[in-house]
């Protein structure tokens, strides 16, 4: 049976290296729309860093963007449907916890308008350098939205605005001490792993292996790219076989395992290829190889004429 609903990852997926979406995946974004079938955006970024790239594909208003990989749920034309904080007592707590690792700390509160839009305050950070280091490209297309505190505690105080998410970000063998770190604590679900009913926070890990960067991302517990799509199928009267998933990095694993169908890139990182393999998805081209536009009118070829 076709999906009823195509859940897509951005970054590494329907977007190529040049951070666009090339002509031949719109074009199959807009015919799967045509033929009844929902597009979801499911994406680490936030909503309005999301949206910089979905505001010109005119898709339906009404579809949802899963964002911050799955605490937000809101349609294209930025209605809130779900959203889910990260305690402020347990933000303080992983701030102390993660000491060491402080110069690459970021948090990310949800302050979406109307118009899709952030404000300044969206993004908190105690240190800048090591983060220009990483990640200089993001940081300079988020200026805007970036609040420097001199401690990253103020922006926790009791009563503030809860956080939606925090992330670590820095090389690779750096993130795997600290994402090391966290899996020793009881109150966190490690990247992959089930649902822990003392966990406070879930692990997720997204690794770009050709320019030494991992993105670690604290989430509530309970969050995930699947847990927003299980949230959403319950609204929409769906089932998990009625979705079809598609990504390229671990963040999306969950809910690759999720979906009835699920479609791995070929830019993926080998040790998901791996996981893919032996879990029966399916390998599509690359993100530079229109490998999302391949998954979509392959599944297209079975909806009736």
């Amino acid at each position: 049976m076709p999906p009823r609903l195509i859940a897509i990852d951005l970054d590494g997926t329907l977007l190529n290296s040049s951070g666009q979406v090339s002509p031949r995946n719109l074009a199959a974004l807009r015919l799967a729309e045509s033929s009844g079938i929902e597009i979801v955006i499911s994406t680490g970024r936030r909503h309005s860093f999301a949206m910089r790239v979905l505001r010109d594909l005119n898709l339906q208003h009404s579809s949802a963007v899963v964002s911050s990989n799955g605490t937000v749920i809101r349609t294209i034309g930025s209605e809130l449907i779900h959203r889910t904080h990260l305690p402020l007592s347990t933000a303080r707590w992983l701030c102390a916890h993660l000491n060491d690792y402080r110069s690459t700390l970021v948090l990310t509160f949800d302050l979406t308008g109307p118009d899709g839009e952030d404000s300044r305050g969206a993004l908190i950070v105690e240190h800048l350098d090591d983060l220009h280091t990483s990640i200089g490209r993001w940081m300079r297309a988020n200026e805007p939205y970036i609040q420097h505190v001199q401690h990253i505690e103020d922006a926790l105080k009791s009563g503030a605005n809860p956080p939606i998410q925090m992330m670590l970000c820095g090389p690779i063998d750096r993130m795997r001490e600290a994402e090391a770190l966290l899996d020793q604590h009881p109150f966190v679900t490690a990247v992959g792993e089930q649902e822990d009913t003392q966990a406070e926070v879930a692990l997720h890990r997204t690794t770009y292996p050709e320019t030494d960067l991992t993105l670690l991302d604290i989430l509530p517990a309970g969050c995930s790219k699947a847990s927003a799509l299980g949230h959403l199928s319950n609204l929409r009267g769906l089932t998990p076989t009625d979705i079809l998933a598609i990504g390229d990095n671990w963040n999306d694993v969950a809910m690759l395992r999720l979906a009835g169908q699920a479609t791995l890139m070929s830019n993926a990182p080998d040790d998901l290829k791996a996981l893919a393999s032996t879990s029966g998805w399916t390998i599509v081209p690359s993100n530079d190889e229109d490998g999302v536009a391949v998954a979509i009118e392959s599944v297209l070829s079975q909806v009736p004429v």
